[in-house]
């Protein structure tokens, strides 16, 4: 057996990054990843974009309380912000005002700045039946590839060793610690920390724990060239019964998706072309711009738990397994509360005077045992 540790992350994401960077301080703290490099997979294919209503009510305490954070970091984390303005307008036409209604409604009692408008003094062609409007001005660009480097690079200064070609391939408790076997050798650590995105059940089942539900979800996306190009400034579209979303890219590109869900299996994905084609027929039926080509076509895998809720905390029914799982597509947007909440329960010591909105209850593993 190699080193022995006292915590394992499985997962090099953001997920896994930030928790393993956030615990370093106070453990010795091994990072898991089964590819070549961390972050191949949802983290390095995210819309890069922080909301505060993304993912609903239920996300929205971790997101709000990641703000501060991303925008004016500490020096372990760079020091220099990782958000910029964009602005997220939600549309709608005349028969989409009870969705619209709603989400506004749900979003009432949050402190969350949401502003009825006229959608179209915010896009230029926008279509005549797209009536109805609400702003979110808050809404901002993240550097996602930035954060998950910043992430790591701390992780690796306070000493976590990262091993990548790592797949977990089983784990066994063996008296008050695990011996985990994995592509790159034997481990040993006192608690795991599953942070495997769509392989988090996987995770589970391999260390012989119960799986939650956590299902991955397909989503496409695409990039591509119109006439006239996107305005740099312009805010993130998006329709407000979420059938697409899109915003601008560098040189007036458009990055659009039809806010598919399509349940997969966890691998490497691919976009199918009925997908790429029902997100360029939505968004030709928002705007009058002409959609010269598709430049890029990706997906990548949502996870998500029964309720939509991420999943934080230890397993009940298993001394020393940790769940930090199930965060859907707002993990990088929450990266920072997250982190800190898990690093909170993997201790015991008490939560930052920041996340006193959060309540690590509702994101309990307990709920679905």
């Amino acid at each position: 057996m190699n080193a022995t540790y006292d915590i394992a992350v499985v997962g090099g994401g953001i997920a896994g990054a930030s928790v393993a960077a956030e615990v370093a301080p106070h453990a010795r703290v091994l990072l898991l990843e089964a590819e070549d490099q961390p972050g191949y997979h949802a983290t390095g294919r995210s819309a890069a974009f922080w909301s505060e209503t993304y993912g609903g009510p239920g996300v929205q305490p971790l997101t709000t309380a990641s703000g501060p954070i991303l925008l004016d970091p500490p020096v372990e984390l760079g020091g220099e912000p990782f958000l910029k303005p964009r602005g997220e307008l939600y549309i709608g036409r005349e028969d989409d005002t009870a969705a619209l209604d709603a989400f506004v409604a749900d979003f009432a009692e949050t402190g969350v700045v949401l502003e009825r408008v006229d959608p179209h003094g915010y896009v230029p062609g926008l279509r005549p039946e797209w009536v109805q409007a609400v702003y979110e001005p808050t809404c901002r660009d993240i550097d996602v590839g930035r954060l998950h480097g910043a992430y790591l690079a701390l992780a690796r200064r306070r000493g976590v060793r990262i091993e990548t070609r790592a797949r977990l391939i089983a784990a066994r408790r063996e008296g008050s610690g695990w011996s985990i076997e994995t592509t790159a050798g034997l481990f040993g650590a006192g608690v795991i920390v599953n942070a495997g995105g769509a392989w988090a059940d996987r995770v589970a089942a391999a260390s012989g724990v119960a799986p939650i539900g956590i299902a991955p979800l397909r989503r496409t996306m695409v990039q591509l060239r119109v006439d006239p190009p996107m305005a740099p400034d312009a805010p993130l579209v998006r329709d407000g019964a979420d059938r697409f979303y899109f915003k601008p890219e560098t040189g007036g590109r458009v990055w659009l998706t039809p806010y598919d869900e399509v349940p997969d299996e966890p691998r490497d994905v691919s976009p199918e072309e009925i997908d790429v084609a029902i997100a360029v027929d939505r968004f030709q039926g928002v705007v009058d711009w002409r959609v010269e080509a598709v430049e890029r076509r990706w997906a990548g895998l949502r996870s998500f738990a029964p309720d939509r809720l991420p999943v934080y905390g230890f397993d009940p029914a298993h001394q020393g397994f940790f769940w930090f799982a199930g965060q859907g597509g707002f993990g990088i947007q929450t990266a920072p509360a997250a982190a800190a909440l898990a690093a909170s329960l993997l201790t015991g010591s008490d939560r930052p005077a920041w996340l006193a909105a959060v309540d690590p209850a509702r994101y309990a593993p307990g709920r679905f045992r």
